[in-house]
């Protein structure tokens, strides 16, 4: 992958986490609920459900003491690209987290990609053959490909995996997912995070 493309790309096309909240709230005000089919409407729902979560767990959260000192010691710049979209639950989830690890150091420059205006970017960063979102992918300045994370933590996937195997529908799995979320609080993901990170910069 050409990194000066994809960085040309992220400049152009990338929103910072203020602006990503901003423009969902735009479309949330600006969306007559009499005129959506059920599916539209069921989408809105989940935007501002999102939003409202975005909201709290940015206002809550705070690294714990060993991510917190692996973000803080980060010695040079980097780009978060994280594709995603404002109507995606599990980005509901994790996307806030990862906003508050960002701002621990001035070093990390976040960037949000919207997967459905850039495509191409996001078949870049499959998973599995898939579009699946959210993708964090982090780069230093030279264009090396420092780590990547997503869709979910690895908890949550082996979670599905078992309630599929045990012949769950979507509809119901779902709801127990984000349950999960909730009592989880981020913990996963620090940890994920944290074995991610450190070995970059202590090998």
């Amino acid at each position: 992958m050409d990194f000066l493309w994809l960085k040309k790309r992220i400049e152009e096309s990338g929103i910072s986490y203020t602006e990503y909240l901003q423009k969902t709230e735009t479309e949330i005000s600006h969306t007559k609920m009499s005129e959506l089919s059920p599916a539209e409407l069921k989408r809105v729902n989940i935007k501002t459900l999102n939003l409202q979560r975005n909201k709290r767990i940015t206002a809550q959260y705070k690294p714990g003491e060993t991510l917190g000192k692996i973000l803080r010691e980060i010695p040079e710049q980097q780009i978060w690209m994280v594709i995603t979209e404002n109507w995606c639950g599990d980005s509901g989830q994790n996307l806030p987290y990862i906003s508050v690890m960002a701002n621990q150091n001035p070093l990390i420059d976040l960037k949000i990609i919207l997967r459905d205006s850039n495509p191409d970017i996001m078949d870049q960063f499959l998973t599995n053959g898939t579009r699946s979102i959210p993708i964090l992918a982090a780069f230093n300045s030279a264009g090396d490909e420092l780590f990547r994370w997503g869709p979910r933590p690895e908890a949550a996937i082996e979670l599905i995996n078992q309630w599929k195997s045990e012949g769950m529908e979507k509809s119901e799995w779902t709801g127990k997912l984000h349950l999960w979320y909730t009592k989880n609080k981020g913990s996963e993901l620090e940890k994920e995070f944290s074995n991610l990170i450190e070995p970059i910069f202590h090998p």
